[in-house]
């Protein structure tokens, strides 16, 4: 079982940064491919960013250049470095874990947080 509690969210202006982090509990953390996802008011569930268990990243196009994922295995983090954020990047957060390379669908989570807002206003 592992259980995931994201941290960073909050209110910015157009073209701010945020960082979320995502602590994960358990010992296997390591062996997770770990993943960011948003959903906006009445949109579906989408990916951002993921990492795999060794660190390879995959991005969205619409977070290409803006945003990086990391992992720090030893302090069982994840994170999501959000820089010149848009107002369309306003969402709520959710970090991801999963047991395949990569976690690039909802159907592919084993294990949700329990999401962060972010706004970004214009």
């Amino acid at each position: 079982q592992v259980q995931l509690v994201e941290s960073g969210g909050g209110l910015v202006q157009a073209g701010d940064s945020l960082r979320l982090s995502c602590a994960a509990s358990g010992r296997t953390f390591s062996s997770y491919a770990m993943g960011w996802f948003r959903q906006a008011p009445g949109k579906e569930r989408e990916l951002v960013a993921t990492v795999s268990s060794g660190g390879r990243t995959y991005y969205a196009d619409f977070v290409k250049g803006r945003f990086t994922i990391s992992r720090d295995n030893a302090k069982n983090t994840a994170y999501l470095q959000m820089n010149s954020l848009k107002p369309e990047d306003t969402a709520v957060y959710y970090c991801a874990a999963g047991a395949k390379y990569y976690v690039l669908i909802p159907s592919e989570v084993d294990y949700w947080g329990q999401g962060t807002q972010v706004t970004v206003s214009s």
